[in-house]
C-alpha cells in the first residue's frame, strides 16, 4: 500500500517537472525570433548637436513579438540630453534601477549615454538585447528633438 502511494506521488512530481520543462523549452523557442531581432538592432549615430529643449517620447516595438517593447522619455535641457526614463516595458519605473546583470542597471546605460552625449556606448554585458532595445527607443525620441 505504501509503495502505491509513493508511486502516485512520484508520478505527480514527474508530471509537474515535465510540464515546466516543456513550457520552458516552448518559451525559448517561441521567443527566439524576438531575441534575434533585438540582438540585430542597429543603433544609428544620432547627432546630439542642435537638440531642442523638451521631453520627447521614443518607443521600440518589435515586429517578431511584443515581449521586449519599450517606451522612454528623453529630456533635453540646454541642448543636451539630461535624463532618460523608461515609462513602459519590462524595465519601466523603479525597475529601471534594478541590477539586471554584472551589477548594472538600464539606468547605468543611460548614464553613459548622458555622459557621452551619444548612443554609441557599450551595452550592458549579459543584457545586450535589453540595452539595444532601450537605446533604439532613445534614438527614436531624439529624432523628434532635432531643431528644424
Amino acid at each position: 500500500m505504501k509503495i502505491k502511494k509513493n508511486v502516485g506521488k512520484i508520478r505527480i512530481v514527474l508530471t509537474i517537472i515535465g510540464t515546466v520543462a516543456v513550457g520552458a523549452v516552448l518559451l525559448v523557442v517561441l521567443s527566439e525570433p524576438g531575441r534575434r531581432e533585438g540582438l540585430n538592432l542597429v543603433i544609428g549615430k544620432e547627432d546630439f548637436s542642435n537638440l531642442r529643449d523638451g521631453t520627447y517620447i521614443g518607443t521600440y516595438t518589435g515586429t517578431k513579438d511584443s515581449f521586449r517593447n519599450a517606451k522612454v522619455l528623453v529630456t533635453v535641457s540646454q541642448g543636451k540630453v539630461s535624463k532618460i526614463k523608461v515609462t513602459e516595458g519590462l524595465l519601466a519605473g523603479r525597475k529601471q534601477l534594478i541590477k539586471i546583470t554584472a551589477g548594472q542597471s538600464i539606468n547605468d546605460l543611460f548614464d553613459r549615454v548622458i555622459a557621452a552625449q551619444s548612443l554609441q556606448v557599450d551595452t550592458i554585458s549579459g543584457a545586450t538585447i535589453s540595452s539595444k532595445i532601450h537605446l533604439k527607443a532613445a534614438e527614436n525620441a531624439l529624432e523628434k528633438a532635432h531643431a528644424k
